[in-house]
């Protein structure tokens, strides 16, 4: 029987800083650290400078420069999958759950609602396929909308034919991201993009996947609610640990128990992995953050994107700033110019 570790709240915080490289010891290299994050989120909000810069300088420091990650995506060195960097040869853990879409067993509802669409929209899809091959890359908006049953939606999405098709077929495999113009996505056939590697099998690629993400999160929950996008929890991942004051069990990488830590000050994207679990920020590093970019300007306290301030292994404070994009002194992803710091004051205790 695997012992249950017992952790002090500042064991935890550590641990999950100390994995996400946000420690000392800097990175020098673009694509390890991706890899080493397992994901780097693509944001395009540019308050201060795209998620992903930010992210990168985070680790990086001044030396980071934001054309080596275009140029590893051109490289393909990167591959972007449902808007998220991830190392190219990771694309073998996605596979099997491509040629299985959407889904295996008993399909649900939404699932069968989406193979009815594109088989009414066959034509549609092989139009954009016959293009890509023919002229690829191209934006959306060189791409023909021959659909002749419109996305139904109540919502955004409503009669927003290419942008559903593009994703579904990124998640059938057939098409991915080759790069960008500006904020608009460039696409082509996905197998001039992603690597030719074999497809894990679909279990052992799930335990990979959990395995992947706890190494990048030091620290997580077995299990969370489900989201879009890359999910909170790490299944069986690790080994079980207890963390002092919060409640329920955890699962920690055993690679970062016991090792030294020496922190330093950074500056966070509001989409950085350290704070995008908003309840394990909560738990663990006793920090209250929401990003106000979506609430009208007269509602917003700390900000149109305010950047969480990392002191060691603390989360001190919100720095709502903007990019200094005149200065000739400027490097890398920018430096920042703030309009304001707070310091956290929650009722539970200084930093």
């Amino acid at each position: 029987m695997v012992d249950v570790h017992q952790l002090s709240r500042r064991d935890a915080r550590r641990i999950a800083v100390r994995a996400q490289l946000l420690s000392a010891d800097r990175s020098t290299d673009v694509v390890d650290t991706v890899g080493r994050l397992t994901l780097v989120q693509l944001d395009p909000t540019n308050a201060v400078a795209p998620s992903a810069d930010l992210v990168l300088w985070s680790r990086l420091g001044s030396a980071y420069d934001p054309q080596e990650l275009l140029d590893a995506f051109d490289q393909q060195r990167l591959v972007d999958l449902g808007g998220v960097a991830r190392v190219a040869e990771d694309i073998r853990l996605f596979r099997a759950e491509m040629e299985q879409w959407p889904g295996a067993g008993e399909l649900k509802d939404w699932q069968r609602r989406m193979i009815g669409w594109i088989e009414a929209n066959e034509e549609c899809r092989r139009d954009i396929l016959e293009r890509l091959r023919g002229d690829g890359p191209l934006p959306a908006s060189e791409l023909p909308d021959s659909c002749v049953v419109p996305w139904p939606s109540s919502g955004w999405n409503n009669n927003r034919n290419m942008r559903m098709m593009l994703d579904l077929l990124v998640q059938r495999g057939e098409v991915a991201v080759a790069g960008r113009e500006g904020r608009e996505r460039r696409w082509d056939l996905a197998e001039r993009i992603y690597p030719d590697v074999p497809a894990v099998p679909y279990d052992e690629a799930l335990r990979l996947r959990d395995e992947g993400r706890l190494r990048g999160l030091g620290i997580a929950r077995a299990r969370a609610p489900k989201m879009p996008g890359e999910p909170h929890g790490v299944g069986e991942a690790g080994e079980p640990a207890l963390i002092d004051g919060v409640k329920g069990q955890w699962r920690v990488d055993t690679a970062q128990l016991g090792q030294p830590f020496a922190g330093r000050t950074a500056l966070l994207s509001p989409f950085d992995r350290l704070v995008y679990d908003r309840r394990r920020l909560d738990e663990v590093f006793e920090f209250d953050y929401v990003l106000e970019m979506f609430k009208p300007a007269t509602q917003r306290i700390w900000g149109y994107y305010a950047l969480p301030v990392l002191h060691g292994d603390r989360l001190v404070g919100k720095l709502d700033a903007r990019a200094d994009r005149g200065g000739r002194g400027a490097r890398g992803c920018g430096a920042p110019r703030g309009r304001g710091v707070h310091a956290r004051d929650d009722g539970r205790g200084g930093p």
